[in-house]
C-alpha cells in the first residue's frame, strides 16, 4: 500500500521504468468541466522527463454508493487515496496511460475502496 498518497513512486511499469507521482489538487468536476465528479490531479514523471498531468475523475453518485457499501465517509482524503491507487494501477499496467483524463468505472472505485478498507482494518489490529 502507498504510504504517502501525496507524493510516491510507482514501478516498474511494463517497460521497467519507475514513475514519480505528485498530488496537485482535488476539486469537483462541476466547477471545471460541468461533470458530476470529484477530479483528482496528479503530476507524473519518469527518467527525469518533464512532469505530465493526469486527472482521475471519480463519479460522485458512484462514490456515494460505494462509501455507503464499505461504511466509509465520503471525504477528500478517501477520494485522493482511491484515485492514487487507480493511478498506480495505470502506471504499473500501462492501461489508459496515454489519457490525460480518466474516468473511473464503478467496479474500479469499489475495488480500491475495499482495498483501503482492508488495509485500515489490518492496521487497527
Amino acid at each position: 500500500m502507498i504510504e504517502n498518497f501525496r507524493e510516491f513512486q510507482v514501478g516498474p511499469d511494463p517497460f521497467g521504468r519507475t514513475w514519480k507521482v505528485h498530488f496537485s489538487w482535488l476539486q469537483t468536476g462541476i466547477s471545471i468541466r460541468h461533470a458530476d465528479t470529484v477530479d483528482v490531479k496528479f503530476a507524473i514523471s519518469t527518467g527525469g522527463a518533464p512532469f505530465e498531468e493526469r486527472v482521475i475523475a471519480l463519479p460522485h453518485p458512484v462514490l456515494l454508493a460505494v462509501s455507503e457499501n464499505v461504511g466509509h465517509a465520503l471525504t477528500d482524503t478517501w477520494c485522493l487515496k482511491i484515485a492514487a491507487l487507480h493511478l498506480q494501477h495505470m502506471l504499473e499496467t500501462g492501461e489508459d496511460l496515454e489519457k490525460t483524463l480518466v474516468t473511473m468505472q464503478p467496479q474500479e472505485i469499489e475495488l480500491h475502496a475495499r482495498e483501503l478498507q482492508k488495509d485500515l482494518t489490518a492496521s487497527r489490529r
